[in-house]
């Protein structure tokens, strides 16, 4: 799958909305493929008191519901179409998920695929 395919099937689940008058979500959706072909999408859930969740941690934990924890690709995408890097909370959580989830290639921006190793140039682990 190429990462144009990802982009639509992230794009495909956002849904900004209001859950609450402390909470929203959907703002910003991501899609995940993993070793074994399959895609996690997840949407973002923001509060007043910040104890939200990145998009990312959303279709990871789908993943891993799934009995799933490599990753081969992933990307976010905002409420505007953008292409978003993930945050370096979504890197870190994404990269201790498996040993070679530093190779994941991550869209950046449209023209822009790296690495989580490139993303985290100074890996504590090493």
């Amino acid at each position: 799958m190429d990462f144009e395919e990802l982009y639509h099937k992230a794009a495909s689940v956002l849904n900004p909305r209001e859950l609450s008058e402390h909470a929203q979500a959907g703002t910003v959706a991501a899609a995940i493929l993993t070793e074994s072909g399959n895609v996690y999408t997840g949407v973002c859930i923001d509060t007043a008191c910040s104890m939200a969740f990145c998009a990312e941690h959303a279709a990871a934990a789908a993943m891993v519901t799934h009995g799933e924890n490599h990753v081969l690709k992933m990307i976010a995408v905002g409420r505007r179409g953008n292409i978003m890097p993930p945050c370096g909370r979504c890197r870190e959580f994404i990269s201790q998920l498996h040993a070679a989830n530093v190779e994941t290639e991550v869209m950046v921006d449209r023209d822009t695929i790296l690495t989580i190793k490139e993303l985290l140039p100074h890996d504590w682990r090493e």
